[in-house]
This record gives structure tokens, C-alpha cells and sequence, in this order.
């Protein structure tokens, strides 16, 4: 009996949770699809029924198809390079035992503690000095750098956990470091690598600040950048507004529930230490 009041008792918790998630998406639904130069917001919906021109509208007027193009090249960058280097270092600081690992790791998760803002003046007098501002590079390389910090970590918390007798079967039928890696390891973390992609994908997507310091040119800049012109243009629209935003999280969404499994699994098995 206790057992069924417990289990009634966390789905109410859970439901009433998921209201309070769900309120905001609602409601930036349903500004998207209302009349185009109202200034209503909120949860009604709207009189002459759906309003499916917005999204076409604030694709053509904001450009996004442009930002959406520079999005995905860097995102696709940052997240492969990243995942590539962050499961190279974190299985050398997670297996492997070489002089003066602990400390270039914590190196690494110092990363993590630095805030982005104490960082991004003097990286951009950096950059300039090596003529790369408004290039892709200005995005990419930043960013792939601050994904390590995360990214290392992560793995390498898996790596540790990650059973000793395969490992060790592996190097007694033969494998090397490298084929113990790529061919045992990483199909096995598949989960916790997923979680990993899913967060660093997240973070790229959604980057503000370092696009607005390091582009001038409207060509090259981001989808949240594009979203934050586009505000300052349609201040008296907000059904495009709501519109445009929904069409820059639309991506995440999807990534997020294509992945999900994976990603739910990958934070679970991080939290259980074998």
C-alpha cells in the first residue's frame, strides 16, 4: 500500500514539473502562431487559426537560412573535433599512468571553473592579432577549446569506470592502446560519448557572446546572434519574434530527441561507478 502512495505521490511531483517545463514552450507556441503585429503574448490561441506564414516570414526577413548554414558548419566542427580530442586525453588520464598526469589533468578541469566573460576580451585582442576575427576560425577554435575542458572530464570519469578484465583481455589476445580504444572502448561508451556530443552540441548551438565579440560581419554570424538583430529590427512584432526562436531551437529539439536514449543512458551510467 505504502509502495502505491509513494508511487502516486512521485508522478504527481513529476507531472507538476513537467507544467512548469511545459508553460513557456506553450506559450512560445502559441505567440509564434498568432497574428502577425500583435503584441499579444500568452496562451491564447488565435482567432483566424494558426498562423503557419510567421515561421516562412522571419526565415526570409532575419536571414536565418544563412545564420542556420553558419550554425551547423561550426557546431559540426566544434562537436566532431572536440569528441575526437576529449577521448584521446581522457583515456591517456583515465588509463594510462604517465609522470605528472594528475596535475595537466586538473589543468584541464580548471577549464571548467573559468567564466567565459573574464576570457573573451583578452582572447579577441589574441585572435586579432593573428588576423582571424570574423572567420569561422574566431568560433571554432575558442569553442572546441572549451569543450575539452567538459569533455575530458567527462570521459575520463568513464574511462576509470570502465571494467579492468576486458581491458585486460584485450592486451593478452594482443590489442595495442590504440585498438583497445577504438574497437573495445568506445563502442562500449557509446552512451556516455552521446551525452558528451549532445552537451557540447547544446553549448555551441546556443553560443552568444563569443560570436557577438568576434564577428562584425553579418555574413558569418550565428544563429543566436541572428536572433538578437533580428529582435532589435521587430520590436513590435512578436509573433515573428517567437517564431524565429522557435526555428533556432527547433534543431536542438531534434538532435536532443533522436539521441535521447542514448543520452539518458550516458547519465546514468556516469552517475553509477562500477
Amino acid at each position: 500500500m505504502s509502495s502505491k502512495i509513494e508511487r502516486t505521490f512521485t508522478y504527481g511531483i513529476l507531472s507538476i514539473f513537467a507544467v512548469i517545463s511545459l508553460t513557456p514552450v506553450i506559450g512560445i507556441l502559441s505567440t509564434a502562431f498568432g497574428e502577425k503585429g500583435s503584441l499579444n503574448t500568452g496562451f491564447s490561441l488565435p482567432e483566424g487559426g494558426l498562423n503557419w506564414s510567421n515561421f516562412s516570414d522571419a526565415w526570409s526577413q532575419g536571414h536565418f537560412g544563412t545564420y542556420l548554414g553558419n550554425s551547423i558548419l561550426v557546431a559540426v566542427v566544434v562537436v566532431t573535433v572536440a569528441t575526437v580530442l576529449s577521448i584521446l586525453a581522457a583515456y591517456a588520464f583515465g588509463v594510462m599512468r604517465f609522470p605528472g598526469s594528475n596535475v595537466l589533468f586538473y589543468v584541464f578541469v580548471i577549464g571548467l571553473t573559468l567564466p567565459q566573460e573574464a576570457l573573451v576580451v583578452p582572447l579577441y585582442f589574441d585572435l586579432r592579432h593573428y588576423e582571424i576575427t570574423d572567420t569561422y576560425w574566431a568560433l571554432i577554435l575558442p569553442q572546441t577549446a572549451q569543450s575539452l575542458a567538459f569533455g575530458v572530464f567527462w570521459m575520463r570519469t568513464y574511462f576509470r569506470n570502465s571494467a579492468r578484465s576486458v581491458m585486460e583481455a584485450a592486451r593478452v589476445d594482443g590489442a595495442n592502446s590504440f585498438t583497445t580504444l577504438w574497437r573495445i572502448l568506445v563502442p562500449m561508451g557509446r552512451p556516455a560519448i552521446t551525452t558528451m556530443i549532445v552537451i557540447t552540441f547544446m553549448w555551441t548551438w546556443n553560443e552568444f557572446l563569443m560570436a557577438l565579440v568576434m564577428i562584425s560581419e553579418e555574413g558569418l554570424r550565428t544563429v543566436p546572434l541572428g536572433l538578437a538583430f533580428f529582435q532589435g529590427q521587430q520590436t513590435s512584432d512578436t509573433s515573428l519574434l517567437a517564431a524565429a526562436a522557435v526555428l533556432i531551437a527547433l534543431p536542438v529539439v531534434v538532435v536532443y530527441i533522436a539521441l535521447q536514449r542514448r543520452f539518458i543512458e550516458g547519465m546514468l551510467t556516469g552517475a553509477v561507478k562500477e
